[in-house]
């Protein structure tokens, strides 16, 4: 596994799914700052109607509508179903990621805590989602709400010692520094 962050906003996404699970995942893109995702779900609930809105685009997708997807995500389908979009996606050279079922991703969303533009992550490879969960509570206790200001108050001063012409050397010297004296980190 290669871990990355990945920039949804530059990609068109495609979610194919049912209930909570294709909930979960909308709210997850959302989150992300997804700006173009296209919902497919052939017996929306309400919550999910009312959270796709104009993205929902109908039950399935179409090989064109894959084929225009940067990523493929498929929640809360029947086990013959999924594997036969996944399928399709992938020989359309698209990234996909069925929730629960490892032996159909090409890619794991890990647990995530998100603090702003702070993002920490807990990845058991889909191994152990359970663990992966129980990491992710934790962190949100050591890493609470007010991390999100930390960021931005540290983006600002990065970028005057960057117009001051520091060096990336100088800049992880600073910020280690400025955290230190911050009490933020033991």
């Amino acid at each position: 596994m290669l871990p990355i962050v990945l920039d949804v906003g530059a990609l068109h996404v495609v979610l194919i799914g049912e209930g909570e699970a294709a909930l979960k995942r909308l709210e997850l893109l959302d989150a992300a700052g997804a700006s173009s995702v296209a919902v497919y779900s052939a017996a929306p609930g309400v919550d999910l109607r009312a959270r796709a809105g104009d993205r929902l685009m109908g039950a399935r997708p179409s090989a064109e509508a894959l084929e225009a997807a940067g990523l493929v995500f498929i929640a809360g389908l029947a086990d013959e179903e999924a594997a036969g979009f996944a399928a399709t996606a992938r020989r359309l050279g698209r990234f996909v990621n069925t929730e629960d079922r490892k032996a159909l991703c090409d890619f794991h969303v890990p647990s995530i805590v998100r603090r702003g533009d702070l993002l920490l992550t807990v990845s058991t490879g889909g191994r152990s989602p359970g663990l992966a969960r129980r990491l992710r509570r934790h962190l949100e206790g050591l890493f609470g709400p007010e991390w999100s200001g930390r960021i931005e108050k540290l983006a600002e001063r990065r970028e005057g010692w960057r117009a001051e012409g520091l060096g990336l050397a100088e800049i992880g010297q600073r910020t280690e520094a400025y955290i230190r004296e911050e009490g933020w980190l033991p």
